[in-house]
């Protein structure tokens, strides 16, 4: 049996988002039990020239949202980035997985040697579907989730790696 290029993706995506959705939820606990100013919480980093925990949930999402539209070959939404609330964020994580849940195997699967070409400034960056799920679109998902996972925990949310891995 082999791994469908669907598989390996949006299922993928949607728990991890899910997952980092619980552990807001967590926080959001914290932030009430300790009586704390959350946007101190969303805007925190772990050293100055990282970023704060509200930009690592939305690139966590938009990365995930946009790989599966590019391989769908379908316009990827576009959020306004104005988070500043652990509501909003979680706002931010369901909107996503909703999106990713209206892609179908047959979207997805068979996209290994597509083009993807990525645009920043005047700079592109061709990959094959593959290249850019691996590659690129994965890491870059696991990266912003354990890094907003790495603040929460820096700042006393008591999550774990059960947290983290979610219902796999």
């Amino acid at each position: 049996m082999s791994l469908s290029m669907y598989q390996a993706s949006v299922p993928r995506f949607i728990n991890a988002l899910n997952s980092l959705s619980a552990i807001l939820d967590k926080a959001q606990a914290h932030v009430d039990a300790k009586k704390l100013d959350e946007t101190a919480l969303t805007g925190f980093r772990l050293y100055p020239d990282m970023l704060p925990l509200a930009r690592q949930v939305m690139i966590a999402a938009d990365t995930a949202k946009g790989l599966a539209a590019r391989l769908a070959g379908v316009e990827i939404p576009v959020y306004e980035d104005t988070e500043k609330t652990l509501a909003e964020l979680k706002a931010r994580i369901a909107k996503t997985v909703a999106y990713l849940q209206t892609f179908k195997p047959g979207q997805i699967d068979g996209t290994e040697d597509k083009e993807i070409v990525i645009k920043r400034g005047d700079k592109e960056t061709r990959y094959t579907g593959m290249q850019f799920l691996l590659g690129h679109a994965t890491p870059n998902v696991y990266f912003h989730v354990t890094t907003a996972y790495a603040i929460l925990r820096h700042n006393g949310v008591e999550i774990g790696k059960r947290d983290y891995l979610g219902t796999v």
